[in-house]
């Protein structure tokens, strides 16, 4: 049989007739392809001192089960013997029984398609062989055999988003594609710019959505918000019409369910794998102000909707519906191209088929750290002769995070900022450090020869020999080297994602792998190398005035130029990285994969106080990089750098730190915006912007200022027949006035003017003033006698 390459788009096991089946669609050069995998049976593990309990269970319960003694075994050394089942049900009920009697199951939580895949060290990409029949717009391959390969799909892509009244009726359906562009109306034909195809209802609109779906077949649809708003209005208008909405390749009908307790949706299409714009932003680290299609649009691409106030929209789309629905339709189409072009713009296609591609998990998966940990380990963990164990549900002690140092408070010249790269990682591969060597490692003694252990932390050793972690690591770290010289930047983020995320698998009480010998034998090397770190530097006359994780700040003691600071910078790292590449080898007999780095020069550094203390703060820092012509200011952690202070707050401190930073004296400017503050000419700069992290009614002690603005919007939009926007969590724009704070956009009281200098402006100025011996109320007050 001749082999061909796929990329799985979806999985799914379900049991035909009593025996498990394993379907997969796949992405080929030859079309949309369904792989059918018959016999593969289910299992899981128990120890070899059950298997007559168990078999006796199984025989009450009427359970097919072959029960097997095997070699091998727990991480407690005990042996282990494998139950196998024809059909997935036998093995989730038989699983249950067990449980009930207190007899331990073993990787009971695996599903049969993720194992499969991740035995055969299949990550996305494969090889497949078997009996292929054509059914016209697919293939399906029966008794397939699957194995590793590496290939990169093309996917099509439709971009979806539909419009519809404020009570959930459908208006129309947006679809953006290099195949089609359409919008399917609800209405009588018109003329129009837009391609529309017109529907007489809205039972013929969601038939339509189905036909398109048959006729074009994407792999991909995406969407802002696209599962939770755009699925789950879909599918319960097409439940109300007792229409299934077989969206799925082969005819398959979608499947929408919703989380029992957060109310999150989720969406199977068989064949289709659904990307939501905001989930996989934030699955690819990228953080906004706000999440509205609007807001992050306007940020990457610069433009935005054609309708920007949510109830402008709302308003002006039933008007369009009645009045203009061509104009309905451009707008509805805009939305899928803005989302498309978010796409595009920041490669998140890419991203998923890349992460894909390096841990085995699902285009369409959220987050998923553990997951994918749990795909690359186990499969070795096996071949090592090991069963992993489940969650541990005791509370086990935490390990501690990472090392922040008590920083000294000023206002610096010359301050570098040296970064160890990849910390963690790093020190996983320095240090062996390793699930299965840590099990092995406890069998031996700790000491620096080659049958002895690594020490950790908290009782933890590892061993020289035994371990997987290392090697996924330095595989990882050279594929990132190979992505940013090939100026992969999508497969570059993914392996930073990945390879930065395991220590944090490690960490979590959510992982099976989870333990404190394992995570804290990370921190804690963590804390002892920053130590050590900073008295190499002391040590060569420089002092240290703040460390934070994997970065150490290093005064210089007066200004110095660009060059000079280099030269200093590149002399200690090399020095350091010198010391600890000796030190593991005398100490421990390691190699040293530790790497400390100059990042920066900073001609100016403010690190300023906790506020009301003279106690140096964490984690906020100013500061000025760059020569003259081409300088840059850096702030972390302050007002500039967060999303929860106004722009009034955000333009102040940028300009105040700028005029210090560059020796200018800042009392006038100080009097000018206070006064200009006071007399209204900053009102468009006093808005705060605050998320809601609850649902509106659970908020009853400590209302904070952005839920009582919240509150009153919607008691207005109440009275005004106008949807509420505010009882499930979001986002609120509001003003503080002489009667509290209310939402932005009905203000109605006069300004709290005040309250801005006071909360705003004072704290801002407090925080660097103080350093060239000056105060904020000093400055201002001449000023506020004249209001």
């Amino acid at each position: 049989m001749t082999l061909e390459s796929g990329f799985v788009l979806t999985r799914q096991a379900k049991d035909i007739n009593g025996k498990s089946h394993i379907e997969l669609w796949l992405a080929t050069d030859q079309g949309p392809t369904q792989l059918i995998i018959e016999g593969e049976q289910a299992v899981f593990f128990i120890e070899q001192t059950q298997i007559q309990a168990c078999q006796a269970i199984a025989k009450q319960q009427q359970i097919a089960v072959d029960v097997r003694p095997l070699e091998l075994k727990d991480f407690n050394q005990q042996s282990l013997a494998g139950c196998y089942f024809a059909s997935h049900y036998q093995a989730s009920k038989l699983a249950q029984a067990l449980h009930q009697a207190n007899i331990i199951t073993l990787e009971a939580d695996i599903k049969l398609a993720d194992r499969y895949l991740m035995e055969r060290f299949i990550q996305g990409s494969l090889e497949f062989t078997g009996t292929i029949t054509h059914y016209g717009d697919y293939r399906q391959v029966r008794q397939a055999k699957c194995r590793q390969a590496d290939y990169l799909p093309q996917l099509h892509v439709v971009s979806l988003d539909i419009e519809c009244s404020e009570k959930g009726l459908l208006y129309s359906i947006g679809l953006h594609s290099p195949l089609d562009s359409r919008v399917i109306m609800v209405g009588q034909p018109q003329a129009a710019e837009t391609t529309i195809q017109w529907v007489a209802d809205e039972y013929h609109l969601l038939s339509a959505l189905v036909d398109w779906f048959q006729r074009f077949d994407p792999d991909v649809i995406i969407g802002w918000n696209v599962i939770d708003f755009d699925f789950r209005l879909l599918h319960k208008r097409a439940e109300w019409h007792q229409l299934k909405l077989k969206l799925g390749r082969a005819k398959q009908a979608s499947y929408f369910r919703s989380a029992a307790q957060t109310n999150q949706g989720f969406i199977t299409i068989p064949g289709r794998v659904v990307l939501d714009g905001i989930d996989t932003l934030k699955t690819a680290t990228y953080q906004f102000r706000s999440w509205s299609l609007e807001a992050v649009s306007r940020q990457l691409l610069g433009e935005g909707k054609a309708i920007t106030q949510p109830h402008d929209r709302m308003e002006e789309i039933n008007r369009l519906y009645q009045q203009d629905k061509p104009q309905l339709a451009h707008y509805n189409l805009q939305d899928c191209i803005l989302v498309e072009k978010i796409f595009q713009h920041t490669h998140l296609l890419d991203f998923v088929i890349q992460r894909s591609r390096l841990t085995g998990l699902e285009l369409d998966r959220i987050g998923g750290s553990v997951a994918a940990f749990t795909n690359l380990y186990l499969p070795q963990l096996h071949r090592a002769g090991y069963i992993a164990p489940n969650l541990h549900s005791e509370n086990w002690m935490a390990s501690p995070g990472g090392y922040v140092m008590d920083s000294r408070p000023g206002l610096y010249d010359s301050v570098l900022v040296l970064d160890f790269k990849s910390l963690y990682p790093s020190i996983i591969r320095s240090f062996l450090i390793d699930p299965l060597g840590l099990i092995e490692g406890l069998t031996l003694d700790v000491g620096p020869a080659s049958h002895q252990a690594v020490e950790g932390f908290r009782g933890g050793q590892f061993h020289r020999q035994r371990h997987f972690l290392p090697a996924m690591i330095e595989a990882l770290w050279a594929a990132r080297d190979i992505a940013k010289k090939n100026k992969e930047p999508a497969f570059s983020q993914a392996i930073k994602i990945i390879m930065n995320s395991f220590y944090g698998v490690l960490g979590s009480s959510g992982c099976r792998f989870f333990d404190t010998r394992l995570a804290s034998s990370i921190t804690m090397r963590g804390h002892e190398i920053m130590k050590q770190t900073k008295m190499l530097i002391e040590a060569q006359g420089y002092q240290v005035i703040y460390g934070d994780t994997d970065s150490t700040f290093v005064s210089l003691g007066g200004a110095l130029s660009q060059t000079q600071a280099d030269q200093i910078g590149r002399d200690l790292v090399w020095h350091i990285n010198q010391w600890w590449t000796t030190h593991l080898e005398q100490t421990y007999a390691l190699s040293s994969f530790l790497e400390l780095e100059y990042e920066t020069h900073y001609r100016k550094f403010l690190m300023p106080t906790i506020r009301g203390s003279e106690t140096g703060s964490k984690k906020r820092y100013a500061g000025l990089i760059g020569e003259p012509g081409a300088e840059k200011m850096v702030f972390k952690g302050l007002e500039s750098a967060r999303s929860d202070w106004t722009p009034l707050a955000q333009h102040f401190q940028s300009e105040l730190y700028w005029m210090i930073f560059h020796d200018q004296q800042p009392d006038e400017y100080i009097r000018t915006t206070v006064e200009q503050t006071l007399a209204g000419e900053f009102d468009q700069q006093l808005t705060y912007q605050k998320r809601l992290r609850r649902k509106l009614h659970e908020y009853q002690k400590n209302v904070p200022p952005q839920v009582r603005a919240a509150r009153l919007a919607d008691e207005i939009n109440a009275r005004l027949g106008r949807a509420l926007q505010y009882q499930n969590k979001g986002t609120i724009e509001y003003c503080m006035t002489l009667n509290g704070p209310e939402p932005k956009q009905y203000l109605s009281s006069p300004i709290d003017y005040q309250h801005y200098i006071d909360k705003q402006l004072k704290p801002v100025a407090d925080a660097i003033l103080p350093f060239i011996n000056r105060q904020f109320e000093q400055i201002i007050a001449p000023q506020l006698g004249l209001f």
